[in-house]
């Protein structure tokens, strides 16, 4: 009997660990080893790379990837406040109690409540959030037009101290020509050392393409030390980004819409070109902080 209570306690324990409450959703996505990748189909391709759903009113949406043990995730809070939970994969009370966090706004004006310290978020800042804090609620000033958290997490080995970063205190790279079709803004937002944030290993920042360009990350490039995630955003409606992803020399094209999210393996280029300008956040997690580890590509070896 004793056994058999146990076993039951057991049982429900797991569920509510599964499914803390009812606005958050979360999938795995494994890794792929690039000669399996190169045989994929177009529909194959998007299921394992491609994140669909990164945004959905009331909801907090995550993917898993294996990939450096990265989580890609998106919330958007409008009558209700939502509060971050961990979900059944990482096996924690709380959501980063090993890992440190990084929250970039793209809707309207919002707050992210750190172990009850409010931070306000207008659009296009950031807010890093050390490892050990216990609780991370999102809420949206104005449920009409409302805030959307985009994050990124990564596994932390120690705890550094919660920093917001606007665009003003980011670290402004200039790069490209208009006469190239890449005339663009690199603004690196959560990068260890700028505007006073530490991290562990996560990196985010967020590109704008000026008008009349349409090309990022070109010539394009791969992080045998890392791996890459990127949100596209400020995509006009009917317009669309053209991202090129594989081996260099194992090029495959992904069609995507606005606010969608796209995995980038280690081994795999990540650039694009849109029907229009746009802006996107590139998140990165791996071996180290370099921000410059990178193979570049010649545009002339691509196929």
């Amino acid at each position: 009997m004793k056994k058999t209570f146990l076993l039951l306690t057991f049982a429900f324990t797991a569920i509510a660990m599964m499914a803390q409450n009812s606005y958050t959703h979360y999938e795995v996505r494994y890794a792929h080893h690039p000669e399996d990748a190169k045989q994929y189909d177009t529909q194959r391709l998007r299921k394992e790379f491609l994140i669909q759903k990164v945004f959905a009113p009331g909801e907090v949406n995550w993917v898993y990837s294996m990939y450096d043990r990265f989580l890609i995730g998106g919330a958007e809070p409008v009558a209700a406040p939502l509060k971050l939970e961990s979900i059944q994969p990482l096996h924690t009370q709380h959501f980063l109690d090993n890992r440190e966090m990084g929250i970039i706004n793209i809707g309207g004006e919002g707050t992210v409540t750190v172990d009850g310290k409010a931070y306000q978020l207008g659009f296009k800042e950031a807010l890093y959030i050390g490892r050990g804090v216990k609780e991370v609620v999102l809420t949206s000033k104005d449920a009409a037009s409302p805030a959307k958290f985009y994050i990124n997490s990564a596994p932390a080995h120690t705890a550094f101290p919660v920093r917001k970063v606007t665009l003003k205190e980011a670290k402004i790279i200039k790069a490209g020509s208009l006469a190239g079709s890449n005339d663009r803004v690199i603004n690196q937002l959560i990068i260890d050392g700028v505007a006073g944030v530490r991290t562990c290993q996560l990196q985010m920042g967020l590109t704008e393409l000026k008008t009349g360009s349409v090309w990022n990350t070109m010539p394009a490039h791969t992080h045998l030390r890392r791996m890459e995630t990127y949100l596209y955003f400020q995509v006009p409606q009917d317009q669309m980004i053209c991202h090129l992803m594989g081996e260099p020399q194992e090029t495959r094209p992904m069609w995507m819409s606005n606010e969608q999210a796209v995995i980038s393996p280690q081994w795999s280029i990540h650039c694009a070109a849109g029907t229009s300008s746009y802006s996107f956040i590139w998140g990165m997690a791996g071996e180290n902080l370099d921000y410059g580890d990178m193979q570049v590509v010649k545009m002339t070896d691509l196929k």
